[in-house]
């Protein structure tokens, strides 16, 4: 007889079929337990050993456990009942005294020590068997769940992530960026007689709409009580007036107008990178030097403070500006020397903000916005 402890390990799916397997070979177990007890119960009333052999058919039950054909009155005679009990190897509880055989139907059932433990065993095996299958189960349902909630929270984080609004710029920005592109189609806008576009070259003219931004908030509208400044860059009607002559503008400077506004703003810019050649009012030629025209200056822009001298010309960098660096210092310089008496902070929020034309995101941006338009930035 197998013996099995109600402590077993867990069954998952794939051993359902074992499990019903083993559900069926218990109950034919326990089947064939009940014919040896029944033996033994009939040797204990008989002889030891049967004076003839006395042909019988094997019992109903038996022959489906031992997988015997049905032979009837053909079987062979029979051993002796104790031998036959001896030779199975089977252990039988003792007959108890007080007990008495019930019979149904003509059939005896005994009542025999053990089968109570038997039947115990048997059905903790596939109670506990079932249960642990359930948990099996369940188990993996609640990671198919856990996952598929996983999944369904890193694709919302991700919507979150890609569509939501970053900052920008105002959106005055675009306004003014669409004006300069107007603006620098004018020729004339670079220095002379050095040829420098700083303004209006295709990785540097954000220093026009940062400029604007900085002084009017790039509003063309922009008007000063105090200092008289009108339109978007920071220089008198006056001052504009007397750069728009070498402009060869169609009519009179109006510092309202955003693209008279800003090809002077240009024109002045290149002006005070790259100096200029002038004619007094008594006619003779005046070189004003530039920023550029400095050693010094040449040396913090681009490395080197080498310049190159030409009679009648303003002092040039013999290297051209590409760096970061030598850019963000040359774009502090200009704002001081364009805007006439600003502190070399707003000098340096002007370099920060053209450093970061597209990076509106950038903490130091977001800072200075908020200090030129408040909360609302």
């Amino acid at each position: 007889m197998i013996t099995t402890s109600a402590d077993f390990e867990n069954f998952s799916d794939d051993d359902e079929l074992w499990l019903s397997d083993l559900e069926t070979r218990a109950i034919d177990l326990e089947n064939e337990l009940s014919v040896w007890r029944e033996v033994r119960q009939r040797a204990v009333g008989e002889p030891e050993y049967a004076a003839e052999p006395v042909p019988s058919p094997p019992h109903e039950s038996f022959r489906r456990v031992a997988g015997r054909p049905d032979r009837g009155s053909q079987a062979g005679p029979r051993e002796p009942l104790n031998t036959a009990a001896r030779r199975a190897g089977s252990r039988y509880e003792p007959r108890v005294a007080g007990r008495s055989e019930a019979r149904v139907a003509g059939r005896s059932e005994p009542r025999v020590a053990g089968r109570s433990r038997v039947d115990e065993r048997t059905r903790a095996l596939i109670d506990h068997g079932r249960r642990s299958v359930r948990r099996g189960r369940f188990g993996r349902r609640r990671k198919i769940a856990m996952c598929v909630a996983a999944a369904v929270v890193g694709l919302t984080v991700l919507i979150v992530v890609v569509f939501r609004p970053g900052a920008s710029w105002p959106a005055s920005v675009a306004v003014v960026q669409n004006e300069i592109s107007t603006a620098c189609q004018n020729p004339n806008v670079v220095s002379e007689p050095n040829q420098v576009n700083f303004a209006c070259g295709k990785s540097t003219s954000q220093i026009l709409w940062v400029f604007s931004l900085m002084t009017s908030g790039d509003n063309p509208n922009f008007s000063d009580t105090k200092t008289g400044r009108q339109g978007l860059e920071p220089i008198s009607a006056t001052q504009g007036g007397e750069v728009a002559w070498s402009l060869n503008l169609h009519h009179p400077y109006n510092p309202y107008n955003p693209i008279d506004s800003l090809e002077v703003a240009a024109r002045a810019i290149n002006n005070i990178i790259g100096g200029a050649s002038l004619t007094a009012n008594s006619g003779k030629p005046t070189v004003q030097a530039g920023l550029e025209s400095n050693p010094a200056n040449c040396s913090q822009y681009t490395g080197s403070a080498a310049v190159i001298t030409r009679a009648g010309y303003p002092d040039m960098c013999a290297t051209a500006v590409t760096s970061a660096s030598g850019q963000a210092a040359l774009v502090a310089d200009v704002y001081k020397e364009w805007f006439v008496g600003s502190s070399p902070a707003f000098a340096q929020d002007a370099s920060v903000l053209y450093q970061n034309a597209s990076d509106p995101g950038n903490p130091q941006v977001q800072a200075i916005l908020k200090t030129l338009f408040g909360s609302a930035a």
